[in-house]
């Protein structure tokens, strides 16, 4: 089985949604995890919290540099991401079909290579 990372593309707006609202979104996500579950294509999953609350780590030079940021503009930014099994890519393509269903967004696809 290869693993495949699914990235969920969000606009930096969409963070700013009230939760009352992205409830049933959530609630959605939820039921689909756990279908992701009982199927053995459940690896580990999670969200990310805003771009713009973000820190970037540089300890490419001499000096390790923290900063806030990025600070950039951007159209879309990456707000979760789930990491599945699956024998090939058309499996995969299933199930990222089945993710942005329930999460209303967009699915970015690639295999993970993990560590």
């Amino acid at each position: 089985m290869t693993q495949y990372m699914l990235s969920v593309v969000v606009e930096p707006s969409d963070y700013d949604v009230p939760l009352e609202e992205a409830q049933s979104q959530f609630d959605a996500t939820g039921r689909f995890n756990e279908e992701l579950k009982t199927e053995g294509s459940w690896v580990f999953a999670g969200g990310l919290g805003r771009v713009d609350e973000a820190t970037t780590v540089d300890g490419t030079g001499s000096d390790v540099i923290v900063t806030d940021g990025p600070f950039v503009e951007t159209k879309e930014c990456l707000g979760g991401f789930w990491v599945v099994e699956a024998p090939d890519l058309d499996a995969a393509l299933k199930i990222a079909a089945r993710a942005s269903k329930v999460c209303e967004q967009k699915i970015e696809i690639r295999t993970f290579d993990g560590a």
